[in-house]
């Protein structure tokens, strides 16, 4: 990909133009997506939507893993007591989907799985379905939790906001 081009693409969008993307109502149909997954099982997810890098990101080259591991770190995702966090992310100037997990989860569900919802949210992202995708995605994403981190007796805390970040 030519520099030039990238570089516009990411400066020329930014999170107003994520925002129109899904609407007031649609980013609060994925917060409660994310809220109501959440009180099915012990896991944390928080989705991010980031419209262009920064330009320091873009100086250096940033990919969109290395930005969706930054922001892992800065949303605290990796800081929560089962170390079981999700990020979904999505940048949309690279039209790029990044799906982190903590090692409380990564260590139990493997690269492909996580894998497999990333092409499919790719699928529904190409066809305009840019909230249906994140919902399955989010109801994915509950699933491998409620697997492998299911409610027990102990108080389900919700440790990290529930609304969509829009940068």
């Amino acid at each position: 990909m030519h520099a030039l081009t990238r570089w516009t693409r990411h400066l020329w969008l930014d999170a107003a133009d994520a925002r129109k993307l899904l609407g007031s109502s649609g980013l609060q149909r994925l917060e409660q997506a994310v809220r109501d997954s959440e009180a099915r099982h012990m896991g944390e997810l928080r989705l991010c939507i980031e419209a262009g890098l920064p330009v320091a990101s873009l100086w250096h080259g940033t990919s969109p893993r290395d930005r969706a591991v930054t922001l892992f770190s800065q949303l605290r995702v990796w800081d929560t007591e089962h170390n079981n966090g999700v990020l979904i992310y999505l940048l949309l100037a690279d039209k790029r989907i990044e799906i982190l997990a903590d090692r409380g989860l990564h260590a139990r569900v493997g690269s492909q799985t996580w894998q497999e919802i990333t092409d499919q949210l790719s699928t529904a992202l190409q066809s305009g379905r840019y909230e249906d995708g994140l919902i399955q995605a989010i109801d994915a994403v509950s699933a491998l939790m409620r697997q492998h981190f299911p409610l027990t007796s102990e108080p389900n805390r919700n440790e990290l906001p529930d609304a969509v970040v829009l940068i």
